[in-house]
């Protein structure tokens, strides 16, 4: 078994590198594999495109773990919103859609995590204001492997 803190990924094929190079210690590709099906059970899954049932992402996590989706499809965000607190109450699971409310403090440390290096953001690529609809476009088709920016001049 993977040691508590290490890091998988979850990706398509074309960004299995691009995860590797970003940290994680393990990389499933989910064209290939269903990482909810394999045995594997997890401290925290993030997901940021919450493709299965919440009942597989349950079963996926440790006695204590923690889901967290941050994105997905309507439904997926619905199922999470509606009956995350309900699954989490059967057992230690916690089942989540992501919140946040940003204060001045956080936004500091994330200002400084950045200026350090210790977070570097992966963009995938940059418009200027007058091409902001092509950047929707872009990200409306789902293929962007980072962020999207649009530029201010």
């Amino acid at each position: 078994m993977i040691e508590s803190r290490a890091i998988t990924a979850v990706c398509s094929t074309q960004n299995v590198d691009m995860a590797r190079r970003l940290g994680a210690d393990r990389v499933i590709d989910y064209t290939k594999e269903n990482f909810t099906k394999e045995g594997w059970t997890y401290d925290l899954i993030l997901a940021a495109n919450g493709y299965h049932p919440l009942s597989a992402y349950k079963r996926a996590l440790t006695p204590q773990g923690i889901y967290v989706m941050s994105g997905g499809a309507p439904a997926q965000m619905f199922q999470a919103l509606l009956f995350g607190a309900w699954m989490s109450e059967k057992g230690g699971k916690k089942l989540r859609a992501l919140s946040a409310k940003t204060n001045q403090k956080d936004l500091i440390l994330l200002k400084e995590l950045l200026e350090a290096g210790k977070v570097v953001p992966v963009i995938d690529k940059r418009y200027s204001l007058k091409e902001a609809p092509e950047a929707l476009r872009y990200l409306g088709a789902g293929h962007a492997r980072g962020k999207v920016v649009i530029t201010v001049e």
